[in-house]
């Protein structure tokens, strides 16, 4: 296995990648697109095995306000066939450990219980606006008292609104 920055080359097989770890959603691939598209600055990696994309993470600004306060850990994903061997561990340690990471705020909307294991921890302040109640909200090196609704990237509402189907409000997908 081996880890390196996303590449020009690479990118195809990360929107395929996306999809295929995340059946029936066109959401995250839409959304790394779009980055990319738009030139977003993102900091992300991938894992390569024979050549092949098996695990992407990625890294987005948080906002307060209009200032940056962070980063949003938002998508990580692990091929299918690949999944519970550790290869997501591996590739999220590695990414924690690069400069343009470890010394920043970190925001993550996930599974509590995996995301512990990396020292992120839950978190009250700030809001995130896709979490209510902050459930699944953790962050890491979070020093942030006051309380306010964290931001993100405008591609993540974007494509929210055109993934959404016809006729329908997200709580009735």
């Amino acid at each position: 296995m081996k880890i390196q920055k996303v590449t020009e080359e690479t990118r195809p097989k990360v929107y395929a990648l996306l999809r295929r770890a995340f059946p029936g959603s066109e959401y995250e691939a839409e959304l790394v697109r779009k980055f990319h598209e738009q030139g977003t600055s993102i900091h992300e990696w991938v894992c390569l095995h024979t050549n092949k994309v098996i695990a992407y993470i990625a890294f987005s600004r948080a906002f307060h306000g209009r200032e940056v306060c962070g980063l949003h850990l938002a998508p990580m994903a692990v091929s299918p066939e690949f999944q519970k061997q550790g290869v997501g561990s591996e590739l999220l340690r590695f990414a924690l450990r690069q400069e343009a990471i470890k010394r920043q705020t970190l925001f993550v909307l996930g599974e509590p219980a995996y995301y512990r294991r990396f020292g992120f921890a839950p978190c009250s302040a700030p809001l995130c606006p896709y979490d209510r109640g902050n459930a699944h909200f953790l962050s890491m090196r979070n020093t942030e008292g006051e309380v306010f609704t964290v931001g993100y990237e405008a591609e993540f509402a974007a494509i929210a609104v055109a993934s959404r189907p016809r006729g329908k409000t997200r709580r009735g997908r």
